[in-house]
């Protein structure tokens, strides 16, 4: 693939030029690509690309060529208007650029990289080099059709505005690379379910062919395997990011304790927000490792014989400090009276204090009441009862997705992770257990956890094993590809 010569040179509406000469130019450049493409229109995804785009290419023009310019312009030739960048340098120029474009090559500082990461991120991409000129790669995003062709008015309000926030707080920064890192966890979780989409089509196709039955046994094996390398790799980053978002977490403290000195009202504000940002995510990747240990089969049951009355003064006390509403109260039931239970009471609590907090967030007036009573003879019934929204029918399953959320007024003055009740439910089921909802608009919803009293590891049963030696059955079939 021959290197593409940048052709936009005509016709072109200037809006801001940075130098990059020193490595913080970098972070201006990306800063000033996402404060660009918001006043433009572009969508929360298409500005984090475009930003971490520039940032890719800005930060290979002051590595390897000690630095160059970045200018943001608009395209004003015919079509789909577009959202320009063009990074050039006087560098010595990049080798096997036709390599590098195609993806075959890789510098050893990994400059290849990149150059093919920022590619996939933008919708127009060329490049030309030489190392006698140095290199200049142009790439943009095309805008909303919804957008409005900027006049020369507006083109001067948009430069004012830029002037005006050159000198931004990074604070806004940090919650933007925050908001970054869920939306890509978002996007990875829509790559899940593609994949499982078409798992389901190749079990589909699979069923009745008895005569590849040992093909299939190998492939399920490999899927298997991939599987438990998924989690493995899973497991690893979540480890990896939970370092250093306690560090955020410590010195947060640090700074809201004074330890470093007095702070203005306003810059409380914003550490409190750094570390309520950083909670959030610690709370996203804490349950990211519970689900990888889940799904990998590594989950091990601590099994000891406790009282729900026990459980109970525990969560009366962990949550009566949050209770700051005048308009709402926690309720605890006395459960004196109830047996006691053997099984996992760290499990069994995550999933009372993920139902109690959906609960509080979604209840603006009246009660939320946790109970508990015998189920049968051996099973007791947890149940976290609220006045709130309520939820509609056909979203009483959905809701139960892995970082899947309901469009309501409440959701957006609270960020939570769409992981809590997908968590439970998979608790409570590991526990030998099921987790049930009760829900109608506007008056309230009920979730209730229905525990064995003593917990049983689950074994196959004989009409499994008599299932799994019928004839003509596929050895594997059973298993989720």
């Amino acid at each position: 693939m021959a290197p593409q010569v940048a052709s936009v040179t005509l016709e072109q509406t200037s809006l801001s030029i940075l130098p990059i000469v020193l490595e913080q130019d970098v972070v201006q450049a990306r800063r000033r690509a996402r404060q660009i493409a918001e006043i433009l229109g572009l969508e929360p995804q298409d500005q984090s690309r475009i930003a971490t785009a520039v940032s890719e290419i800005a930060r290979n023009a002051f590595e390897y060529a000690g630095g160059g310019t970045v200018e943001f312009f608009l395209d004003s030739a015919e079509g789909p208007r577009m959202l320009l960048v063009r990074i050039s340098d006087r560098g010595p120029g990049i080798q096997d650029v036709e390599a590098v474009l195609s993806g075959k090559y890789q510098s050893p500082t990994g400059m290849g990289l990149g150059i093919t990461g920022a590619r996939r991120l933008t919708d127009h991409f060329e490049v030309e080099s030489s190392p006698d000129e140095g290199t200049r790669v142009v790439f943009g995003k095309r805008l909303p059709r919804r957008t409005t062709p900027p006049l020369p008015l507006s083109i001067a309000q948009i430069t004012a505005t830029l002037d005006s926030t050159s000198n931004a707080d990074p604070v806004h920064e940090v919650r933007q690379q925050n908001q970054e890192l869920l939306r890509t966890l978002e996007e990875a979780q829509q790559r899940q379910l593609e994949i499982e989409r078409l798992n389901r089509e190749l079990e589909e196709t699979n069923r009745g062919v008895v005569a590849l039955y040992m093909e299939l046994d190998e492939r399920a094996q490999d899927l298997g395997r991939v599987a438990d390398l998924k989690s493995r790799v899973l497991s690893d980053i979540s480890h990896e990011v939970r370092t250093p978002l306690n560090a955020i977490i410590n010195v947060s403290r640090l700074l809201l304790d004074r330890l470093d000195g007095d702070l203005t009202n306003e810059q409380e504000r914003q550490v409190r927000m750094i570390r309520d940002s950083a909670r959030t995510v610690t709370d996203l990747v804490n349950d990211l490792l519970e689900l990888a240990r889940m799904e990998a089969g590594k989950t091990v049951p601590r099994v000891a014989s406790f009282s729900a009355a026990d459980l109970f003064a525990a969560l009366r006390g962990m949550f009566r400090p949050l209770v700051t509403s005048d308009t709402v109260v926690l309720v605890l039931d006395d459960v004196s009276s109830l047996p006691p239970l053997e099984t996992d009471e760290g499990k069994l609590g995550q999933i009372l204090r993920n139902l109690i907090s959906n609960a509080l967030k979604f209840t603006e007036r009246g009660a939320v009441r946790v109970s508990a009573e015998l189920c049968g003879s051996d099973a007791i019934a947890f149940s976290v009862t609220d006045t709130g929204v309520g939820i509609a029918e056909e979203d009483q399953e959905r809701i139960f997705q892995e970082f899947l959320q309901i469009e309501n007024p409440l959701q957006r003055r609270f960020h939570g992770t769409g992981l809590g009740l997908p968590l439970s439910r998979k608790l409570a089921s590991f526990l030998g257990g099921e987790l049930l909802l009760q829900s109608r608009v506007g008056q309230g919803s009920t979730f209730t956890a229905i525990i064995p009293q003593k917990f049983v590891e689950r074994r196959m049963s004989d009409r499994d094993q008599s299932d799994e030696n019928q004839p003509g059955s596929l050895p594997g079939a059973g298993a989720r590809i």
